[in-house]
């Protein structure tokens, strides 16, 4: 459900979020084309993160409550991301793990996503999942993450958080273990 708010509305909720049982609120906004001045790690220019700086589609920021999660799935592009407040968990995972995944099949609307619920894994009816190999990385204020093309993540704010990102075009590298999986 889309909602729309003013950012402190949503201050007021996420001062909230403790209370599991309450709503959690994810805001998100492309702040304009503004923002890479005064972040100019995020400047259209070729870097470590910015491969492609002509394919660089923009800067987005989002702000999440703590407890909001991302359920894991893969970009199709290049992603760099800031931390540039708060706490997020990101679990990772090699795109030639995703046949241990159930991905959802190619004309789901999610079908670049897991189907399984990673906070509370049916081991049983997936013991393939299991033996995902993954890495855990908890970001914290200033670290800076960049994913490549296909790489999996699932995310937990673990405190209110806000993060800006930016994609710079596709790498095919990976590409074959994702078709591997029916994507």
């Amino acid at each position: 459900e889309r909602v729309r708010m003013r950012f402190d509305e949503w201050l007021d909720r996420a001062a909230a979020s403790d209370d599991p049982s309450k709503p959690h609120w994810y805001f998100r906004l492309n702040p304009g084309k503004y923002l890479h001045l005064e972040l100019n790690f995020f400047q259209r220019m070729k870097s470590v993160f910015i491969v492609e700086p002509k394919r660089q589609s923009g800067i987005f920021c989002r702000f999440g409550m703590k407890g909001i999660v991302a359920e894991s799935h893969f970009d199709e592009s290049r992603n760099m991301l800031a931390l540039l407040g708060g706490k997020r968990r990101y679990i990772l995972s090699h795109p030639d793990q995703c046949s241990k995944m159930s991905l959802f099949p190619n004309d789901h609307p999610s079908h670049r996503h897991s189907s399984l619920n990673w906070s509370n894994p049916d081991w049983d009816a997936n013991p393939d999942f299991a033996s995902t190999e993954v890495n855990e990385i908890v970001l914290q204020i200033g670290d800076v993450l960049y994913l490549p093309t296909h790489f999996f993540h699932f995310i937990v704010s673990l405190t209110t958080n806000y993060q800006c990102n930016t994609r710079s075009g596709k790498d095919e590298k990976y590409l074959n273990h994702i078709q591997a999986c029916g994507d």
